[in-house]
Formats: C-alpha cells, sequence, structure tokens
C-alpha cells in the first residue's frame, strides 16, 4: 500500500495518530506537499463524503473523518504555502442571523474544506453585513448561508439582495441551504445555488469557484 494510500485509508477511518504520521512519512519520501493533499486527504475525504451521500456513513464518521484531515493539513500547510499550493476558492459560511443551529453548516464547512476550498467561518447569529464584510476581506467567490427556522429564512432574501446592491454583484455567489429550505425558495429569492445536503453543497461550491 502507497503512502497516499495509507493516509486515505487512515482519515476514512478517523485514525488522527496515523494520519499525522503518515503525513510526515510522505513528506520524508519527498512526495510534493499539494500531492498528499490531493491524493492522501482529500482522496479519503471524497470517499467520506460519497459514502455520507449514499447514508452508508453517518454525521459521527464524517465528523471524525474531518477531524482527521484537519490534523493532517495543519502539518502540510507550511509545506503548501512553500510550494505556492493555491486554494481553489474561498467561501464565507454561517447560520443567518436570529438562527443558532450550527450542525449542518459545520458539516458543510469540513465536506468544503475536503475539497480543498478555503472556508472562512462566521458561525451561527450572523447579520448581514458580517457576510458582506468577510466576503470583501477575503475575496470570496462564496457566501454560503443556513438557516434552519422558517423565522429566520427570509435573511437569506436580504444577504441576496444586500449582495445585488453591492459592487461585489458579479463576483459573489449566494449558496443557500437547511431544513426548510427548497429549490423553489432559492429560485423565488434570487440565490444561486441550492443545495439539499452537505457533500452535495461541497460538489457544488467548488463546481462554482473553479468553473
Amino acid at each position: 500500500m502507497t503512502t497516499l494510500n495509507e493516509i486515505s485509508s487512515a482519515l476514512q477511518q478517523g485514525r488522527v495518530p496515523k494520519v499525522k504520521e503518515f503525513v510526515q512519512k510522505a513528506l520524508d519520501e519527498g512526495i510534493p506537499a499539494g500531492e498528499i493533499l490531493e491524493q492522501g486527504l482529500l482522496s479519503g475525504m471524497n470517499i467520506i463524503g460519497e459514502k455520507f451521500k449514499n447514508n452508508e456513513v453517518f454525521v459521527p464518521e464524517v465528523l471524525i473523518a474531518a477531524r482527521a484531515m484537519s490534523k493532517g493539513t495543519d502539518i502540510l500547510r507550511p509545506y503548501l504555502v512553500a510550494a505556492g499550493v493555491e486554494e481553489k476558492g474561498t467561501v464565507v459560511i454561517g447560520t443567518v442571523k436570529g438562527d443558532l443551529h450550527d450542525i449542518g453548516k459545520n458539516l458543510v464547512r469540513m465536506m468544503m474544506e475536503g475539497k480543498g476550498l478555503k472556508v472562512i467561518d462566521l458561525g451561527v447569529d450572523v447579520p448581514v453585513e458580517n457576510f458582506l464584510n468577510a466576503a470583501r476581506e477575503n475575496d470570496a467567490q462564496i457566501i454560503a448561508c443556513s438557516a434552519l427556522l422558517t423565522t429566520t429564512m427570509g435573511e437569506m432574501r436580504n444577504i441576496v439582495e444586500a449582495v445585488e446592491a453591492s459592487e461585489m454583484k458579479d463576483k459573489v455567489k449566494v449558496m443557500i441551504g437547511g431544513a426548510p429550505i427548497t429549490q423553489a425558495y432559492c429560485d423565488q429569492i434570487g440565490a444561486d445555488c441550492y443545495t439539499p445536503d452537505a457533500a452535495t453543497a461541497a460538489d457544488a461550491a467548488l463546481a462554482l469557484c473553479t468553473g
């Protein structure tokens, strides 16, 4: 088994010490950091994402795999910077104002990071202007907003309208998601993208950033 396969396999099992050990081993073997990220960590996370989509694994497995990925990436980060490996895009994510739910948002963030995207997580109860300011400051391609309550869904319309009215109108796409959200609602408020689950959201975000 190659070291990259060992990384992928250990990550899928959520074995943090093994992931760190194999990432270091790959670096010692002279494998470029970008390759370790793509063919080791990200390929493992992609398999978990697919299994999650197909109901073969569930939230706890995704969380432990994502934690393993994050620890592996921590080791790689200085090497990636030195090698000038660019992130594939930047997403600003948060739960809208008035809403304190974050499990879905956290899952989406991990899946997006698992696609090699940089994710700025603003947390919960995020006002419209914070989404816009963060997108501006980080030169983001996407604002991703989550809502779990029908009472807070309206905030998403406010975000879409604020982007439309700003200088970021054609630069930033707005993605929405959460239990009460539908494609029909997305169309109604003029958001750019709706996805029903975290794994699909990550695929869509990658496509928007690289498309």
